[in-house]
């Protein structure tokens, strides 16, 4: 995954891009500036060789670490609820292969964005496409921590399961703000709109059933 040479985007993959796109919108995405960012962005480009010819279908695939590329529907899910606008700041909990930050970045936002596994913070580091956006500030970090410095932020995306909301993260997050996060365990997660309105009152509001890898305390060296 992630090579660190620049690879081939070609017609083939610009159009299994777009049946792509049409395989979201009939799952129900709607916001064309999510789906353009998407159509946007070469996926292959973020998978091991192996999982070029597929890595335009609507799954999910594993990378280092034992974690996970999100399935494309997921990755536009989350980023519809998030109502991204231009010059967003937003807080990404797991960079995984940074293909989540990157549609973040494509739809204007700055992404300061967290990974708690070394080998892949580090793998991440070396991959040629995140020179495309410049607004991506990549931390090694504890998640469950967030970037108390940086805060608040506009937006904050969690990209694991979360058995629970970190407090210190609904500190992070600005009056007026949006959180989108699955919370659960290991039998699924139900997908969590959470906003914070003028006067830091919290609402919660379910969004359906995912299935996420677990999101975990510390960093992993």
């Amino acid at each position: 995954m992630l090579h660190s040479k620049p690879k081939e985007d070609n017609y083939l993959h610009k159009g299994l891009r777009k049946q792509l796109i049409e395989t979201l919108k009939e799952k129900g995405i709607t916001d064309n500036a999510v789906l353009e960012a998407i159509n946007n962005i070469p996926r292959h480009f973020f998978l091991d060789p192996a999982f070029e010819r597929i890595a335009y279908e609507d799954r999910a695939f594993p990378i280092l670490a034992d974690q996970t590329i999100s399935q494309p529907y997921t990755v536009a899910f989350q980023s519809q609820l998030l109502q991204i606008k231009k010059f967003d700041k937003v807080l990404e909990i797991g960079t995984g292969s940074a293909y989540q930050a990157c549609v973040l970045a494509e739809l204007g936002a700055t992404v300061y964005t967290i990974e708690r596994q070394k080998e892949l913070y580090d793998f991440v580091g070396k991959f040629f496409f995140l020179k495309n956006y410049p607004s991506i500030k990549r931390f090694y970090g504890d998640g469950y921590k967030g970037l108390p410095s940086y805060a608040p932020f506009d937006k904050i995306i969690i990209t694991a399961a979360a058995p629970y909301i970190p407090d210190a993260l609904l500190d992070q997050l600005k009056n007026g703000g949006i959180m989108v996060a699955p919370v659960g365990g290991d039998e699924g997660q139900k997908m969590m709109l959470i906003t914070k309105d003028k006067k830091g009152n919290i609402t919660q509001k379910e969004m359906g059933d995912f299935s996420f890898v677990p999101m975990l305390q510390g960093k992993n060296k």
